[in-house]
């Protein structure tokens, strides 16, 4: 029955962050970077099944969901995606409080899953990876998942999830959806998504770009996330959006780690839901 309903949970997150229109970032209103939302479906489609392997390992399901995405996509589409649910997945697998399960699951973390998750994102290739002088992913590990990802966690914001319990998931995505169900506004992706790109520069960006770019774009969109009224008709609330969204292509700016981080907050509330 868990089974099902991570894969339900999961895909349901994705298609919904899908049909938000995120700024800089790929969604049903406009494509961009080269992608189009049909290499995200098909993306999110591939890796539900294995985010929700029975009884596997974290580094196991990251491993053959990013397989199983670029066989489908040819394309790096969903690496951060995986690298954030495949915990929460296992967690929720195991019952009991959700943040309580998946602290022990990243505790629990070792070196298989490393080796795993180090193929994966080989394999993925994300852009402007390079190499670290640190646990870099083109050499086997010589640490558990969690002491090398916590290496990175001051550079790359998805990391960082990984050394804090997923502290940004819950505080700052889970929260917006709380505080908007509260407010009886529907939950909107939108509202996560832009909660994520005001609260830090994003890490895709500043590796990219540089860091004062990614600060640059976090600033526009502290200066949006005050004006926008998550209340107001949907065709009034995304015209800031849209603008946006243009902006930021026009610059070739991907905010993809917040995009990463607002399917991750989706995901994390379903399953919540579910344990409630």
């Amino acid at each position: 029955m868990r089974y099902y309903r991570i894969i339900q949970a999961f895909r349901a997150s994705c298609y919904d962050e899908l049909n938000a229109l995120k700024p800089g970032n790929v969604h049903c209103f406009a494509g961009g970077h080269g992608m189009e939302v049909i290499h995200f479906e098909d993306a999110a489609d591939a890796a539900a099944p294995h985010i929700a392997t029975e009884h596997a390992r974290v580094g196991a399901r990251i491993e053959a969901a990013v397989k199983a995405s670029v066989a489908k996509t040819g394309l790096n589409i969903n690496l951060g995606i995986i690298l954030l649910c495949a915990p929460l997945a296992a967690a929720y697998e195991t019952g009991g409080p959700l943040r309580e399960a998946l602290a022990a699951t990243l505790a629990a973390l070792d070196i298989e899953d490393a080796a795993a998750t180090f193929r994966a994102i080989t394999l993925a290739n994300p852009g402007g990876l390079g190499q670290a002088e640190q646990h870099d992913v083109h050499a086997p590990p010589a640490v558990g998942l969690r002491e090398a990802m916590g290496a990175a966690a001051s550079r790359d914001r998805i990391a960082r999830q990984y050394v804090s319990d997923f502290a940004d998931v819950f505080e700052i995505g889970v929260a917006r959806v709380n505080a908007l169900r509260q407010a009886a506004a529907p939950v909107k992706a939108e509202a996560v998504h832009l909660a994520f790109m005001a609260a830090f520069p994003d890490s895709h960006i500043a590796r990219k770009f540089g860091p004062e770019v990614a600060a640059g774009v976090r600033e526009e969109a502290e200066a949006i996330e005050r004006a926008v009224d998550w209340k107001a008709p949907d065709a009034r609330r995304r015209i800031p959006l849209a603008e946006f969204d243009a902006s930021l292509k026009e610059r070739g700016l991907n905010p993809g780690t917040s995009a990463d981080l607002t399917v991750a907050s989706l995901f994390a509330a379903r399953l919540l839901a579910l344990t409630a």
